[in-house]
């Protein structure tokens, strides 16, 4: 009679040649490999749950699927509240206690950046609004958790999974929004994060983002007096100046700056934060104000200091008659590459390689945005890009790989159960 680990192994079939796997190991790889249609299921139900950041009661119905899933693992869980005045829906956190092995926090988020289309299927792809970004991240993780769960592999082990209800927009300030995370990462040892898998890479870094507003004034007057000693050089050209420095003059590998919106003339109003705003002049004018806004992205917090007081420099080097006032205010921070996440890639690659899929390497920073792992990136070594295979992320027509998440299953269940050995 056949044993449950030789039914098991050959459910695993050929897709994997485990050939550098331990037995136990062999068994969590075929308990992915025997959940692909329950795998596809689950995708399907969180799809169809209709859950924008904005959507407050769709995002908490997402939470209460991935929570009920997660209660069936042994996890107990509960839902953070935010303030109402965030306007936003809140967390998911789950929690395994345990003493053996490293203390892990599992991330990942339920909100999506557009809502409206449902789940379809067609051959070995699954569309739907957050089939990649990032549902198909949470099913990969469940079903990791789920294999492991089922060879009694998480027993005594610490494990809080967090799923946020704001990521593709976190609510202000981050100190509120983001205190969960930060309370669950000083009682971790390491973060694994599933948003969207790139072939063959994983993430030890992602790029911050920060903004800028730039506020010159000129001395209006008549056209004709323009760089007299009167009237001087003008606010627009001034503005010119600053921005054509800045494209010229800050160049540096990881970091981007990018000036988005500009009103210039003798009357302008670009209220903060709206990116919406009027000016008007006249040809006979020379212009008494200019206000542009922009962003920065950075690898690391010097990089960005380092940055803003070269801004700050190129901008008090004025033309006549004119000022300027250069503001900066933070947005998401960055994770900057580290040894202990390099430690984690290193880790996530040796089990790439004993399950036959090749080894992994860094992704390029300048291919990722900001996401919710760089909140927790100070405290603990971090690895990102452990979800979905697909495309078309916050786009119509958005899609995950499906032949693709067994492996990932597989390949994260594994490295969740080295690290807590």
């Amino acid at each position: 009679m056949r044993t449950l680990l030789a039914v098991l192994l050959a459910a695993l079939g050929t897709s994997v040649s485990a050939e550098g796997l331990s037995p136990a190991e062999r068994a969590i790889a075929a308990r992915v490999e025997s959940r692909r249609e329950g795998a596809v299921e689950l995708l399907r139900r969180a799809v169809d749950v209709q859950s924008a950041t904005e959507n407050l009661d769709g995002v908490r119905r997402a939470g209460a699927l991935f929570a009920e899933e997660l209660r069936g693992l042994g996890f107990t869980t509960r839902w953070v509240e935010l303030p109402p005045e965030l306007k936003r829906a809140g967390h998911l956190v789950a929690e395994r206690k345990g003493r053996k092995g490293k203390r892990l926090l599992l991330l990942g988020h339920l909100d999506t950046v557009l809502q409206g289309e449902g789940f379809r299927q067609e051959g070995e792809r699954a569309y739907g609004t957050g089939a990649s970004d990032m549902k198909g991240g949470n099913v990969v993780m469940l079903e990791a958790l789920r294999a492991l769960h089922g060879e009694k592999a998480l027993e005594d082990r610490q494990l809080i999974v967090i799923l946020t209800g704001d990521e593709e927009e976190p609510g202000k300030p981050h100190e509120v929004s983001r205190a969960a995370l930060v309370e669950a990462a000083k009682r971790s040892d390491a973060a694994l994060s599933f948003e969207g898998y790139e072939p063959g890479a994983a993430v030890v870094a992602r790029r911050g983002f920060a903004s800028w507003r730039l506020e010159v004034t000129g001395s209006q007057g008549h056209s004709s007096g323009i760089f007299g000693e009167s009237r001087g050089s003008g606010a627009i050209f001034e503005t010119a100046r600053i921005l054509a420095a800045f494209h010229d003059q800050l160049r540096e590998p990881y970091l981007t700056y990018n000036p988005s919106v500009i009103a210039g003339g003798t009357d302008v109003a670009l209220p903060a934060d709206t990116f919406s705003g009027t000016a008007s002049g006249k040809h006979n004018v020379v212009p008494r104000a200019a206000i542009v806004e922009g962003d920065t992205r950075f690898l690391t917090r010097d990089q960005l200091e380092r940055v803003r007081a070269r801004m700050q420099t190129i901008a008090a080097a004025s033309l006549p008659k004119t000022s300027a006032v250069l503001t900066f205010t933070d947005g998401m921070p960055s994770m900057a590459p580290t040894d202990g996440n390099r430690a984690l890639l290193r880790a996530l690659s040796k089990v790439s390689e004993d399950l036959g899929t090749g080894p992994m390497v860094e992704h390029d920073p300048l291919k990722r945005g900001a996401g919710d792992v760089s909140f927790v990136a100070p405290y603990l070594d971090c690895l990102d890009g452990l979800g979905a295979l697909g495309q078309q992320e916050h786009a119509p027509g958005e899609y995950v790989e499906l032949a693709e998440m067994p492996r990932l299953a597989q390949r994260a269940a594994l490295l969740i159960y080295r690290l807590t050995r």
